[in-house]
């Protein structure tokens, strides 16, 4: 059967995934482009924005591991927009453009579906009222075989790992103190035993964890 796996999750030091007071200027509300500076300079988010540079070092070597094998994502209604309850602009269409670079179906999980949308490159987005579990049946079916990637946010995370879904997390722990946001480990203790654990520390300061099922 195919893995559910979470790459590149990053997370405070206090444990928080995103910030407070997310907006349409702010995806990750104060916390503002912190927890990902270290994404931001390697030749993998480059390549993603179709521009050269990057840096090469241990911190792409982890994060240009994030797409390959992967048929479907599943993201939680935050990382998708700012708009919560009933939709009231169908014309977001995501923080990403008109080429998203995910290139899969994706299934955003809302209790306020709206029809599916179809962008440039092979992504479309699904709008689901569902569990875990049935988003992930979908997810698989869509998928073809192919792995099936859980994008975010630290919610959608955390309702995965409650419920036992994950394979395979990358988190990565970044050398900050938010104070306030949305927390990944809260209600999961003891999730440490369900997996072999790794982490290596990069020059920039970063630990990547990697969870894996044994």
């Amino acid at each position: 059967m195919s893995r559910v796996r979470v790459h590149n999750f990053s997370i405070s030091i206090d444990g928080f995934g995103t910030g407070e007071g997310q907006d349409l200027d702010a995806p990750f509300g104060h916390a503002g482009g912190r927890l990902h500076e270290w994404f931001f300079q390697t030749r993998t988010f480059h390549d993603m924005r179709g521009v050269t540079g990057g840096s090469a070092g241990v911190d792409d070597a982890v994060a240009r591991t994030w797409n390959a094998g992967v048929g479907a994502e599943i993201m939680g209604r935050g990382k998708f927009g700012p708009q919560h309850g009933p939709w009231e602009d169908h014309d977001w269409t995501g923080w990403w453009g008109a080429d998203p670079p995910f290139h899969t179906p994706v299934f955003v999980l809302t209790h306020h579906p709206r029809p599916s949308v179809e962008m440039e490159g092979g992504t479309t987005f699904h709008f689901v009222d569902a569990t875990p579990q049935e988003a992930l049946r979908q997810a698989r079916e869509a998928a073809g075989g192919l792995d099936v990637r859980v994008g975010g946010g630290p919610s959608t995370v955390r309702a995965f790992l409650a419920e036992d879904l994950i394979d395979y997390l990358h988190v990565v722990v970044v050398p900050i103190v938010l104070g306030r946001g949305t927390r990944l480990w809260d209600g999961l203790e003891g999730i440490e035993k369900r997996f072999h654990i790794e982490s290596v520390t990069t020059t920039g300061g970063v630990t990547h964890m990697t969870f894996t099922r044994p």
